[in-house]
């Protein structure tokens, strides 16, 4: 059933946060305040999980300490979709990255700026661990660390241009 009417995402889903530090950044969530690893992009990521949900955090390995961009949760692909349409709608400019799959989460997505001109997610159907004895992370390289389908990232996504303080 196709639905009309503004999109409200449910959550704040996850955060991806760059950081100087890696190691002990990924320990402050993991040994500080019990995150868990679902999976880890090979030699600078970690996916971490304080829920049931894939990850919380995405914990980056950068130059410089960043927000990356947050990650709103909606019902599904159509609001997904539609989410995004209704950002674009008279700000083309605003799309970054989609539609497409990640393959950590296995969820559905499409980056955008959001009016502050911060990198957002709409995304849904994220994996749920709800047996930490049944699931063994994965340590991802290159294009399936980022993505199953979809158009490729654009350079601006990869490396996004960060102020000086």
């Amino acid at each position: 059933m196709l639905r009309t009417g503004r999109v409200r995402p449910r959550k704040l889903g996850h955060a991806v946060i760059g950081t100087t530090d890696f190691d002990a950044t990924t320990a402050f969530f993991r040994d500080g305040l019990g995150f868990k690893a679902s999976d880890y992009l090979k030699d600078h990521g970690a996916f971490l999980r304080c829920s049931t949900d894939h990850h919380n955090i995405l914990v980056l390995a950068a130059p410089v300490t960043f927000l990356h961009h947050s990650s709103w949760q909606v019902d599904d692909i159509d609001e997904v979709g539609r989410g995004a349409a209704a950002m674009l709608e008279d700000h083309p400019e605003r799309h970054i990255w989609g539609l497409g799959r990640h393959h950590a989460g296995s969820n559905f997505f499409w980056y955008l700026k959001d009016p502050a001109g911060n990198f957002s997610e709409y995304y849904s159907d994220m994996d749920c661990i709800v047996d930490d004895q049944l699931w063994t992370p994965e340590v991802l390289e290159g294009a399936k660390g980022l993505f199953n389908w979809g158009p490729p990232p654009p350079p601006s996504f990869l490396t996004p241009r960060i102020s000086p303080p």
